[in-house]
Formats: C-alpha cells, sequence, structure tokens
C-alpha cells in the first residue's frame, strides 16, 4: 500500500480505516490495513546492528575456481561493509582449520546477536564422511558442529558447494538457519548455487518477491535456486546439484520447489523469511530489539491465523487486534 487511503470497508474488523505507509513485511490484506491503522512513520537515525559474518574460503584446486571463490568473498564482503556488519575472512594457508576454530571459538563467548557462517569452496564425500575443502587439514561436518555446538546466538549458515547438504544435519538446531547448495553428500560436482546466493543475499531486488525492498534468507535462496534450474536447462544438461533449506531445527530440509506450492504443510522457511543481510532504509530505522520483537509478534499472528478455524470470531478479532496493535507499537516514536 503506497498511497494514504481513506473509507475501504475492513472485513477484519468491520469498520473503515485510515493507513500510513511504513515496511512492507508480507502481511496481507486487512491484517496489514489493521496496522498501519495504528502506525507512526517517524524513526530515529539508524542503530548499529549486532552481527557478524565469518567468510571460510576453501582450497580452490585450479584457478578458475579460485577467482570464482574471490568473486563471491568480494559480493559478500562488500554488503557486510553496505550494512554496516564486521566481516572475518579466512583461507590463507594451511592452518586455516585452526583459525576457523580459533574464530568461532571467540563467538562463542558472545550469548547475543546474529553470527553468519558463510563456506565458500569444494567439499567431499567418501560415503562415510562429509568434508569442507581448507587449505592443510579439511574440516569434517562433525568436526564443525562441535565447534559450533557452545554458539548461543542464532546462527547463519550457508554453503553452497559441493557435498553441503553433509552439514545440514549435524549443524541444525534451534536458532539456526540452513542453506546447503545440495540435498545430498552424494552431490560431489561443482555446484553453482553459490554464484547466485552472493549477489541475491547482496541486495539484488530481482530476488524480492514480497517487494519490501530487500532480500532475506528465504528470498536469495528461492531466487539462487531457479537460477540454478534455469542454468541446468539453457544447457541442456542434467542438474547435479539441488539446494536445501532447514530452519525449524527438525534436520529435514526443504526444496525450494515447495515454497511456490499453496501447502500449509510446509515445515522451513519462516524464520528465513525474516532475516536478510542487507536492510531496507526503513528497516535500518529499527533497533535490534525493535527487530525481534516485530518478528516474535510475526509469528505469533502466523500461529493464530493457523488456528482461525477453531476459535469464536469474537476471541479470533481480539487477540488479533492486540497482536497488531503491538506491531504497532513496534514501529510509533518511542
Amino acid at each position: 500500500m503506497n498511497a494514504k487511503q481513506s473509507g475501504p470497508y475492513s472485513p477484519l474488523c468491520g469498520f473503515e480505516y485510515q493507513v500510513t505507509p511504513v515496511p512492507h513485511r508480507g502481511l496481507c490484506g486487512p491484517l496489514w490495513a489493521l496496522l498501519l491503522l495504528f502506525v507512526v512513520s517517524s524513526y530515529a537515525d539508524s542503530p548499529k546492528r549486532d552481527a557478524e559474518v565469518l567468510i571460510v574460503t576453501g582450497a580452490p584446486g585450479e584457478k578458475e575456481y579460485a577467482e570464482r571463490f574471490e568473486k563471491k568473498v568480494t559480493i559478500w564482503k562488500a554488503a557486510c561493509e553496505k550494512s554496516g556488519i564486521a566481516v572475518q575472512v579466512i583461507g590463507k594457508d594451511e592452518h586455516d582449520a585452526e583459525a576457523l576454530e580459533a574464530a568461532l571459538k571467540k563467538a562463542a563467548t558472545k550469548p547475543t546477536g546474529q553470527m553468519w557462517l558463510v563456506m565458500i569452496g569444494h567439499g567431499t564425500f567418501d560415503n562415510r564422511e562429509v568434508k569442507f575443502n581448507l587449505r592443510g587439514p579439511d574440516v569434517t561436518a562433525r568436526q564443525l558442529a562441535l565447534w559450533c555446538q557452545p554458539i548461543q546466538r542464532e546462527l547463519v549458515f550457508i554453503d553452497g558447494g559441493s557435498c553441503s547438504a553433509g552439514f545440514l544435519q549435524p549443524l541444525a538446531g534451534k536458532g539456526r538457519i540452513i542453506v546447503t547448495g545440495t540435498k545430498s553428500a552424494d552431490e560431489i560436482y561443482y555446484t553453482r548455487f553459490g554464484e547466485f546466493f552472493a549477489p541475491a543475499i547482496a541486495g539484488d531486488l530481482a530476488a524480492d518477491l514480497d517487494q519490501d525492498k530487500q532480500v532475506s534468507i528465504l528470498e536469495a535462496f528461492r531466487h539462487a535456486s531457479k537460477l540454478v534450474a534455469e542454468f541446468y536447462e539453457n544447457e541442456e544438461r542434467i542438474s547435479t546439484e539441488h539446494s536445501l533449506m532447514e530452519d525449524n531445527a527438525d534436520g529435514v530440509g526443504t526444496r525450494s520447489e515447495v515454497f511456490s506450492k499453496e501447502s500449509k504443510d510446509i515445515k522451513d522457511g519462516a524464520r528465513a523469511a525474516q532475516v536478510a543481510l542487507v536492510l531496507s532504509e526503513e528497516e535500518m530505522k529499527l533497533t535490534d530489539a525493535q527487530r525481534s520483537k516485530r518478528d516474535e509478534l510475526e509469528r505469533k499472528l502466523e500461529t493464530l491465523k493457523a488456528k482461525r478455524a477453531e476459535m469464536e470470531d469474537v476471541l479470533y478479532y481480539t487477540e488479533i487486534e492486540s497482536l497488531l496493535r503491538q506491531l504497532a507499537a513496534v514501529y510509533a516514536v518511542q
């Protein structure tokens, strides 16, 4: 809703309303209209985000892959700089495994905020164990899971490389978003998913499905997966990579095609749809605490809407109004 409106009838609340534009996050129809009724669209200066990104660049093997890896690193770094997020890159010599372990131990000392772990490189699978190829000793999925286990803050793990699905189950857990470039450890060939995911998560609005001027992890995942499918189709080749996403802690990933279906049985994607690396101008005006509160309230709204058929009208509308008033208060001038 881009312009001020007055007078339309709302089937949700049964009265006329007047709305003022605020950041759109996918709420639809009368629910969004009622929220807009209470919102004040004046904000303070953009606060600093409590987030950091750790990029791990693996051993390329060949010059062609070294150039591709470096291009992705450059895109990720630029996105972090644009967002004002601290970024560290590991990938220099035979001590990379030690540097990665040390960085994750340090990350575990901070209890709040958000941690992104981005793996750019090749993976291998010997029918027993999945590894990410580093300069020097490789790191296995079990090792990485052990190093990440003490991390209490939200962890976003992105590995678009070959065999990357082998890292999904060991790393999955509460408060974690996992994205892999393959659907199984058996997909061992070079993957292009990461090449498409990087520019999408960096803010390519071609991936912005809900038109809120920023690209969520879910949107970047769906966009990159679509471009991967188009690549193999245009090349008239059988696809050797199929990406997965997991964010509900059950250790089972979801294919991108599932999100295109009208289904109430989709288990993943709810949290990934709320998280973006590069925020819109309006989103940047919120503090981390405001975003966290807003996200929590939106999840409660979705849960309530799912129970609509089981509830009396009066109770349903009363609870909806309460949640929307709380949402409006998140945006209101303090």
